[in-house]
């Protein structure tokens, strides 16, 4: 015998919610019957020295590792890279007023900024081949030690 006042949309809605529970809840059981994995073995996954993950143990010996090789933090900077090398530019630009301008690098074609108390020769002027050394700045590459290209 139907529901009073029901009508067939509020049927409708009840079927259809009825069927999501019911559903949902074979989805619920199926899932706790599907894989019952309680052992640790199943769980453990193994990464070689290459950073592979598999389920089965390596079987390479272990390397033995000198703990004297092993450094921690930076590495050393080695003579060649301490060693500074001038670099060659064209002042592109440069006001005398404000005193400052900038080089355009004549291997990666970026602007450097320069300052005019970082120039070693007074008589540079803007469009001069110029050598300079980049250091890094708080906005960029700054350009040290500028003086005039001579070849």
């Amino acid at each position: 015998m139907g529901r009073s006042g029901e009508t067939y949309n509020k049927k409708e809605v009840r079927k259809k919610k009825e069927k999501k529970k019911k559903v949902k809840a074979e989805k619920r059981e199926a899932r706790k019957n599907k894989d019952k994995k309680t052992s640790m073995d199943d769980m453990i996954a193994y990464v070689d020295e290459n950073g592979v993950i598999s389920s089965t143990p390596p079987d390479q010996e272990k390397e033995e590792v000198d703990e004297n090789d092993i450094e921690i933090g930076t590495p050393k900077q080695s003579a060649e890279d301490k060693r500074d090398t001038l670099k060659q530019g064209r002042l592109s630009y440069f006001n005398e007023s404000k005193g400052y301008g900038f080089i355009k690098d004549l291997e990666t074609r970026n602007s450097v900024f320069v300052h005019i108390n970082d120039m070693l020769d007074d008589d540079i002027v803007e469009g001069n081949m110029v050598s300079y050394k980049a250091e890094k700045g708080k906005r960029g590459p700054v350009a040290k030690q500028v003086k005039l290209y001579k070849d």
